[in-house]
């Protein structure tokens, strides 16, 4: 592919763009920058807080602990500590630099600043306000959208910020994700100048795997990846194993970043860690494994741009998949080997559901990895589902629009559902 060509560009934009860094589950990490940013703006210390979010800002925030709170869970820490301990200019490592002083301060200030949870009616389904009080001044923030998407700032009656927040809305200088297709994806990838995404995959590749290894050598949550372990040593397993190793942490309070993909942690281990693992375990170059990174993480943005940051449908489908075509890479796969790994792999676990971020997460992302490989393995033994099995139509990017509708409109009443049985 032409280093000069649209399509060039825009795929190093949108690597940029979501190759972040973030601390913690990102729903409570958000809430605590929008607190955070809503403190700077009132320039005081709150003494009361009130959070109004969309459904599944609650349903993903609900059941997670929040980094830096001693454990804590839920909307109420997440608001706190990024109004007592955050830092608005950190974006989504908000909390990663609190202090351990600030951190024992926490639970007092909790206990004595009464802040209420209220449900928030918005077309978007990340949608949250942030409004803090001192006294009779005030100041409000609101983020829709994306995950550090600030729309609004306020303080006593005075904009100082204001965008619109309609879902319809396209941000400023955001990419055009619509040139994401698997042909043009295997083309970026496989001749691509390393050197523009380089500091980009290093950067995945380190903090990734640091947080594997701490789920697999620290007790967290319901430790599936240590589970894994028990059950098989060969290399399918350990690649289901460090992914799940890593959401393990991460859902369960590690103060250990990640690189993120679609917005979310977890499909950034679930798209990076059985590749890393694989290319590892088959001996491949730094290149092989800097270019299956490539595929595996931009097929799963892929997958999920159709679909939006939330949803009923668990996002670890989209990058057990695009694992799953990384690591047909390695073994020499090309571009007809990965279109049909994605057809084979969305085919069997599209009906996975978000209920939420917590320890299960982490069984979920096991799931989609054997998935993506076991759609690799079908194909290579001249195995494929057809256009009419279900929702498998002719055309790998007519599939992926029809399991994104299905994950966007389809599923809108289930994702109704699962919120209202999880904040009855």
């Amino acid at each position: 592919m032409e280093r000069n060509s649209i399509v060039y560009k825009t795929y190093v934009e949108i690597l940029k763009r979501e190759m972040i860094c973030a601390m913690g589950c990102t729903e409570p990490i958000a809430l605590a920058y929008c607190a955070a940013t809503a403190r700077a703006a009132l320039g005081a210390l709150p003494d009361r807080i009130t959070v109004e979010a969309s459904g599944n800002i609650i349903k993903n925030v609900k059941s997670v602990v929040v980094p830096n709170t001693g454990g804590r869970r839920g909307m109420a820490a997440a608001a706190c500590i990024g109004v007592l301990g955050g830092d608005e200019k950190a974006g989504l490592e908000v909390v990663s630099r609190v202090s351990e002083e600030t951190k024992a301060q926490l639970g007092d200030y909790m206990a004595k600043t009464p802040t209420e949870i209220r449900a928030l009616e918005s077309e978007n389904l990340l949608d949250m306000i942030v409004t803090v009080r001192k006294g009779e001044s005030y100041a409000k923030v609101r983020i829709a959208n994306e995950h550090t998407n600030i729309v609004l700032i306020e303080r006593d009656g005075k904009v100082l910020l204001e965008k619109s927040a309609c879902a319809e809305t396209k941000e400023e200088d955001v990419p055009d994700y619509s040139l994401l297709t698997v042909e043009d994806i295997y083309d970026f990838a496989t001749t691509c100048e390393l050197d523009d995404v380089r500091e980009l995959l290093d950067r995945e590749i380190k903090l990734n795997t640091a947080i594997a290894e701490e789920g697999l050598h620290r007790d967290y949550g319901a430790n599936i990846g240590k589970v894994l372990l028990t059950t098989a040593d060969n290399l399918r397993t350990r690649a289901k194993a460090y992914a799940a190793a890593g959401s393990d942490a991460r859902m369960n309070g590690s103060e250990m970043p990640v690189v993120i993909c679609s917005g979310s942690g977890n499909q950034g281990l679930t798209a990076s860690l059985p590749v890393i693992v694989y290319a590892e375990g088959l001996g491949a170059t730094q290149e092989k494994l800097y270019r299956a990174l490539l595929i595996s993480y931009l097929i799963t943005l892929h997958c999920k741009s159709s679909i939006g940051r939330l949803s009923a449908y668990c996002g670890a489908v989209s990058a057990g998949a695009g694992a799953g075509c990384g690591i047909a890479y390695l073994y020499g796969g090309n571009e007809r080997d990965i279109a049909h790994t994605i057809v084979n792999a969305l085919a069997v676990t599209s009906g996975i559901v978000c209920d939420g971020a917590k320890s299960s997460c982490a069984a979920k992302i096991a799931t989609a990895v054997e998935t993506g490989i076991f759609g690799y393995d079908m194909f290579k033994n001249g195995q494929q589902f057809y256009a009419g099995d279900g929702l498998v139509v002719k055309g790998v990017e007519n599939s992926i629009a029809n399991f994104g509708r299905l994950a966007r409109e389809g599923m809108r009443e289930t994702d109704l559902e699962i919120i209202k049985m999880m904040t009855e």
